[in-house]
């Protein structure tokens, strides 16, 4: 067998059991972001804000759709290569690096340490998706929105730290 047949045989979980583990691993991320934000709509409300930000309640379902989204990622390239080092590394990284932006801006306060932490996000979502379409181009071009959602919030988060 080649190297090349090796990388691309199929999984051996299943499926479906392999989509689980993306998603909850997703929803964790949610989850944490979740409890560091229960009071994240009074904290919004309460910030000097630019003309142009959106009000609290869409932040919610537009997550929602972006971590399905990433999960789904993450499992297209699992299902044509496995766990691939380092595309599923960097992957992990940047959901971690997305766990702790929220905890920072709204439980902490700090948004000058958000900002900076939000840039090494994008960072990291711009080179998984490089990453990821050497294995898929479905599971890359998922991630677009992803991109253009945070590249709107690194700029909304420069300028709620600005203006406080």
């Amino acid at each position: 067998m080649t190297a090349h047949a090796s990388r691309t045989r199929p999984p051996a979980v299943p499926a479906a059991l392999a989509l689980l583990g993306f998603l909850v691993a997703v929803a964790i991320v949610a989850v944490v972001g979740g409890l560091a934000s229960a009071s994240a709509s009074e904290q919004y409300a309460g910030f000097a804000q630019p003309s142009w930000a959106p009000p609290s309640w869409l932040f919610g379902p537009v997550w929602t759709v972006l971590y399905v989204t990433i999960a789904v990622s993450g499992w297209l390239v699992w299902r044509r290569a496995g766990l691939t080092k380092p595309a599923h590394v960097v992957y992990g990284v940047q959901l971690l690096l997305n766990m702790a932006w929220t905890p920072l801006f709204f439980g902490a306060g700090l948004f000058g340490v958000a900002f900076a932490e939000i840039v090494l996000l994008w960072i990291s979502i711009v080179a998984t998706i490089v990453l990821f379409a050497r294995h898929s181009r479905a599971a890359a071009w998922l991630l677009v929105p992803y991109l253009a959602w945070v590249t709107f919030a690194s700029a909304l988060n420069f300028t709620i730290w600005m203006l406080n």
